[in-house]
């Protein structure tokens, strides 16, 4: 029977406390009073009979035997292992790792080595002689199969199933430090006497095992932290049995650590007094820093969560506050509802003194009375907008409640009183509501918050129905915003809202296949922002610049890698999380959008989140769905076959069309894998070139001075092929993969190229009226987007005027106090003015900085900064960006990379980024993107052969762990060294002719 226990409260746990509290164990590894203890105590010896003696040698051997037991009774307390985990877990948490016992104890267990019993233990355990026999038969058989332990594999045993998780944490944010107490629900699979599952950074004070009220407790032998594969390993006196369900009980308690992962804090200044708030990052592996749990995305479980802390707090998690408890001494106790089903890296709290502005979407949830069935689906509106039901109104017929959905913007409450969460408030409402009517499948949780904190890894994190976003990518105030910024807000909270489907929802079986919802989400940017503001055209245009043409560049170097890649443990995962992923798989769907046809496109996706939601999903499930979906419209297409040669290959083809001279109306098509340095060494020596092959959906065009004809696809499947395009004749030219659609570049014969160059120069009569008229009107919008593009690079390459314009427009900022510059070119006349002027200048722009609390004016004072031609600032700067106090931890890489990109920096950024890499890995290791962007952005414009020489000699010394972000930045200086040496005079020479004349 699962053990119950009134709790006192307890006072805030500090660091100290934790210390004592170990040292006392490890001093002392005695068992607590009762039955475990008597059936461990030392079993008196029988003495001889009927001898006798002396007096004297009576006394003496007396004392021989009460020194004996003393002796015996010592060695026993010193041996047994009692239930307590703490006396043979780790112990107190600390920010760099988890804690340690003293002793041989300390030594983790190796290879088939059962952890935490000693040799002289055999004798001492008495009743213990069946389990550890289990125990050698055990070890033995991992040795035979030369197996690992159980808790020394890379993944998760599976003998186990968690159901549901009943946390209740209490969060001291006097001390940072918080206290939990988890239940875990388990169903077993396969009998198995070990509970292995993940725990990292905290000291674990009790565990209990028991099956049912009426069968009590599963005795455990002994627990311990395994700190290698991050787990926590609970070895029981007998095997669980399948087909049951089990309750697992951990008392533990850790810090809010001062980082950026797991449940870490973060501040913020408010009349001049600093305020501090507690917010958890668990994707993709950070739960555990949280609570033990089995920390895989393919263990879905629900989550009852329970906070208490001080009452000038309010908590927040992924679901409603169902019911708060006061205390009489300023504590609050905060009861969440149960989750539906859910992987534990979307789970989310949070502990802060914000406020909040809400809206309700029109749609809403229905929870039905009766039944205890998670809430679906209902409308709230007629479609003229008027109430169909009020709010909570119940239907006592059919035990229905209908409630419309909140979401509401967490912010400080002095963002909130400004307004600056309101643009993201109103955009959030209308996405969900294209997001439903989209996918026809509601957003399934009763609200979502948007919490906007100072500090966080990434731009946002989309925590189911609590995401969390940094404030420079959601919070807007409309009187100092550009469009740009605005657009960068927009698109970040298009994504993350995407993922509420694609990853909360229905969530990737396991990591290689993160871009099945990271590939969606960064492809929903453009269609979703589309649908904001349909004018801006951003999945025909935009699309192409900031993704089709960016990760082409990086797809085409040698060391690229496949958008789904192997990954067998933790320390795989962060390379799964870069551009390929992103980038690449959002333009992969477009082409499989474009190929499939929109409508049918767009039906699959609404049968495969039907199909899979609340559970997990492969990308051959996908497939099966998207191949279904065209089946149904008559076409017969094996998308597996196809994407996988797209999903499991590195790089992309280039197709080269060139006309038949024999064979009238017929074309030759072929494919070879593009890379742009046929020397470089591939990334898989086993693989050349020449082996790579892709099915090819390549749209055509046939064309001639009067004449364009309509779109055609052919399927391009072998090295080389013959086609007969009916319509080519003498003077016809051929388009190929129309708006780029395809994931591939074309190239054609010599004729072919003049003829489409003279048809663009001389006689464009062939394209439409109307198709010209919206060309022109294009033309003119694009002008008025690009205004801000031109008047950068006039700057940037030393246009007086615009050089006058700057240094007018801060002198008159600095003398009258008032900001006149327009709103979206600050950043370049910031800038312009800060490389410009002298020293005072920058002293002005640091001083804004600090003063300012609109979080995007503060975004671009900082960059402002790195733009100063005098090193010696640059320098300042860069010392600067590591004092968290005065730039915050993800605004320091950006300050970096500025520098970097700065040509009177880029050495100092070098040179920086080398001394302190220890404290800059140390700092963003964990925290996915960071770390490989600050190495390509440092890296990126390194072009010597002396800085190629020092790149490689750093990786040698001080790689640790980030190999494929270096191997990235080795080939792309190399290609940037090998350009300069065979294409830099030849341009030099080239420009000073054209000057010349």
């Amino acid at each position: 029977m699962a053990l119950e226990e009134k709790r006192e409260k307890r006072p805030p746990v500090t660091p100290m406390m934790i210390e004592e509290e170990a040292a006392l164990r490890n001093g002392s590894r005695g068992l607590p009073p009762g039955p475990w203890a008597e059936a461990a105590g030392p079993r008196p010896r029988t003495t001889e009979r009927h001898i006798a003696v002396h007096k004297r040698l009576v006394l003496v051997f007396a004392v021989s035997i009460l020194a004996l037991l003393a002796v015996t009774m010592i060695a026993v307390l010193l041996s047994v292992r009692f239930e307590e985990c703490g006396a043979a877990a780790d112990g107190p948490p600390r920010a760099g790792g988890n804690g340690s016992l003293s002793g041989a104890a300390r030594q983790p267990p190796g290879v088939g080595q059962l952890p935490g019993r000693p040799a002289e233990e055999e004798d001492a355990r008495g009743g213990e002689a069946t389990a550890e026999e289990k125990e050698e038969e055990e070890e033995e058989e991992w040795q035979r199969r030369r197996e690992l332990p159980p808790w020394a594999r890379p993944r998760l045993p599976r003998h186990l199933r968690p159901l549901h998780y009943n946390l209740m944490l209490s969060a001291f944010m006097e001390n940072f430090t918080f206290s939990g107490e988890v239940n875990v629900e388990l169903e077993v699979r396969n009998a198995s006497r070990y509970i292995v599952l993940h725990a990292h950074r905290m000291h674990i004070e009790a565990v209990r095992v028991a099956e049912d009220k009426l069968a009590g407790g599963v005795r455990v032998a002994r627990s311990f932290l395994y700190p290698q594969t991050q787990v926590f390993v609970v070895v029981l006196s007998r095997s669980l049995e399948v087909q049951r369900s089990y309750n697992l009980k951990i008392i533990y308690n850790a810090l809010i650590e001062n980082e950026l992962l797991g449940f870490f804090r973060s501040s913020y200044v408010l009349h001049g007094e600093r305020r501090f708030l507690g917010v958890t990052q668990f994707s993709p592996t950070h739960a555990r820093k949280a609570f033990p749990c089995f920390d895989e995305p393919i263990y879905k479980a629900t989550f009852k969560i329970s906070i208490r802390h001080q009452a000038t707090y309010l908590s927040l998690s992924n679901m409603p506050v169902e019911t708060s408890v006061f205390e009489e001494d300023g504590w609050v106790t905060d009861h969440f509802s149960q989750t539906p089903l859910m992987s534990t890296y979307y789970l989310a709290w949070a502990v802060c003194n914000f406020t909040y502005r809400e809206t309700v979407t029109k749609s809403g949830v229905v929870g039905l009375m009766a039944k205890k069935e998670y809430p679906e689906y209902c409308f709230v509106r007629n479609f003229d907008g008027t109430l169909l039901k009020s709010i909570a109104e119940k239907d006592s017929e059919n035990g229905i409640i209908c409630t419309p959905k909140e979401v509401r913007l967490y912010a400080r409450p002095d963002a909130i009183r400004r307004g600056s969460g309101d643009y993201a408030l109103n955009i959030t409402r209308r996405l969900i509501e294209f997001y439903e009517d989209y996918f026809k499948v509601p957003y399934s949780l009763p609200k979502l918050d948007l919490l906007a904190v100072p500090k966080h890894p990434y731009a946002a994190m989309e925590n189911w129905g609590l995401s969390v976003f940094v404030e420079q990518r959601i919070l807007l105030d409309p009187s100092i915003s550009s469009i740009s910024y605005l657009l960068d807000v927009t698109m970040v909270i298009v994504h993350e809202l995407c993922h509420q489907w694609f990853g909360d929802l229905v969530t990737p079986v396991w990591w290689e296949d993160v871009w099945l919802k990271e590939g969606f989400a960064h492809y929903f940017e453009f269609v979703g922002t589309d649908y904001l503001y349909p004018g801006w055209n951003m999945e025909k245009q935009r699309f192409l610049t900031d993704v089709l043409h960016e990760v082409m560049l990086l797809d085409g170097l040698a060391s690229s890698h496949p958008v789904s890649q192997e990954v067998q443990q933790a320390t795989d995962i962060d390379r799964v999380f870069d551009w390929i992923a992103y980038k690449k798989g959002a333009a992969l769907i477009r082409m499989l959008a474009n190929f499939m046809g929109h409508s049918v496109f767009q039906m699959g996706l609404q049968d495969y989140l039907t199909i899979h939601k609340y559970g997990n999903a492969a990308r051959n499930d996908l497939w099966n769905t998207l191949s279904k979906a065209l089946k149904r419209v008559g076409k017969s297409v094996n998308i597996q076959e196809v994407m996988d040669q797209w999903t499991l290959q590195m790089g992309y083809p280039v197709i080269t069309i060139l006309g038949n001279e024999t064979t009238d109306n017929v074309i030759v098509i072929s494919q070879e894998r593009f890379v742009y340095d046929s020397d470089a060494k591939p990334k898989d020596s086993a693989l050349g070139d020449n082996s790579y092959l892709w099915q090819i959906p390549l749209t055509i065009a046939v064309g001639n001075t009067s004449h364009i004809s309509s779109e055609a696809i052919i399927w391009v499947s072998n090295k080389s092929e013959h086609h007969r395009i009916p319509a080519l004749e003498e003077a016809s030219w051929l388009l190929g993969n129309i708006n780029q659609t395809g994931y591939f570049r074309v190239n054609y014969d010599i004729r072919n190229w003049r003829l489409l160059i003279n048809q663009l120069t001389r006689n464009h009569e062939v394209i439409s009226v109307s198709n010209r008229a919206g060309l022109i009107d294009d033309a003119f919008n694009l002008a008025r987007e690009l205004r801000r593009e031109v008047i950068m690079l006039a700057c940037s390459f030393g246009n007086k005027h615009c050089h006058q314009q700057a240094a007018t427009l801060i002198s008159d900022w600095i003398s009258s106090n008032r900001n006149r510059i327009p709103l979206n070119v600050r950043d370049i006349v910031y800038c312009t003015g800060v490389s410009l002027m002298d020293e005072d200048v920058w002293e002005f722009i640091w001083m804004k900085f600090h003063s300012t609390t609109a979080v995007s004016e503060k975004k671009i004072l900082l960059e402002a900064l790195t733009c100063s031609d005098d090193r010696n600032l640059l320098n300042r700067l860069l010392n600067l960006s590591l004092n968290s106090e005065v730039v915050l931890d993800q605004d320091a890489i950006d300050v970096i990379i500025h520098v970097a990109r700065n040509p009177h920096g880029r050495d100092l950024a070098w040179k920086f980024f080398r001394e302190k890499w220890k404290i800059l890995n140390a700092r963003y290791g964990e925290a996915l993107f960071m770390n490989s962007k600050l190495i390509s952005g440092v890296t990126e414009f390194l072009n010597t052969e002396e800085e190629l020489r020092e790149l490689k000699n750093f990786i040698k010394s001080y790689e640790e762990g980030a190999a494929a972000s270096f191997s990235r930045a080795v080939e792309t200086v190399e290609a940037n060294v090998r350009w300069q040496r065979l294409y830099k005079e030849e341009l030099f020479q080239w420009l000073r002719k054209s000057l010349t004349h």
